[in-house]
């Protein structure tokens, strides 16, 4: 698949180019993404819906990549709904918010559960928001450990290690102990907005478009 960027010269919107995909000849296959896609590139914003997988999840990173790439300094806006999802995905994604130039302002929006949580929290410190009924899940996730008795025995070792490895994350994200945050997500914990402001979870409820910094609808 070959990538290339189009810039659009709409009236009243912004100047950024907005990515095209074809594949073979340009002539006759070239695709456009939707319009609404299109928008959301123009106003340096990514959406992370739904469950996390490998293949959103490719999405949402090759997004981040492409709009740090395009401007190296302009805040990154990414969206969260979603109940969570693949944990190595889950730290793919925070790793590359980690590494771009841009600060990249999270934003929950409807539920940022497991992997939505994570990832909401590291976004940019003092950059992470939700809007007002956003609801937050705090949890060590489910297992999914199975076969025998050998296999249970290895797999039950690098549980622990992925769910260390995510804790102490949280931890340092939130200035609390690992010890607080490993007793807090023994059970689902579900966080409204303002919980989630006080426990560190995020830095800001969105009460007006100018909270945004630069979103979409501020000025």
């Amino acid at each position: 698949m070959n990538t290339r960027i189009a810039h659009q010269n709409a009236h009243n919107r912004p100047t950024s180019p907005s990515p095209r995909f074809a594949d073979g000849d340009e002539s006759t296959t070239t695709t456009r993404i939707p319009e609404s896609q299109r928008m959301l590139y123009a106003y340096r914003s990514v959406v992370f819906n739904g469950e996390l997988r490998d293949e959103n999840g490719m999405e949402i990173i090759s997004r981040l990549i492409l709009l740090s790439a395009e401007d190296s300094h302009s805040d990154i806006h990414l969206w969260i709904n979603s109940p969570g999802g693949s944990v190595p995905m889950m730290h793919a994604i925070a790793e590359v918010i980690e590494t771009l130039p841009n600060d990249v302002v999270t934003v929950a929006f409807g539920w940022a559960a497991s992997a939505g949580q994570f990832v909401l929290m590291m976004g940019t410190p003092g950059k992470r928001l939700a809007l007002p009924h956003a609801r937050i899940l705090l949890h060590q996730g489910s297992s999914g450990i199975g076969g025998a008795a050998a296999d249970i025995e290895l797999q039950s070792g690098d549980l622990r290690t992925v769910r260390d490895t995510v804790l102490h994350r949280i931890a340092e994200a939130t200035g609390k102990t690992y010890e607080r945050v490993f007793e807090d997500s023994l059970r689902d914990r579900w966080f409204t907005v303002e919980q989630a402001l006080d426990y560190g979870l995020i830095d800001r409820i969105v009460e007006s478009p100018a909270d945004l910094r630069g979103g979409i609808g501020a000025p």
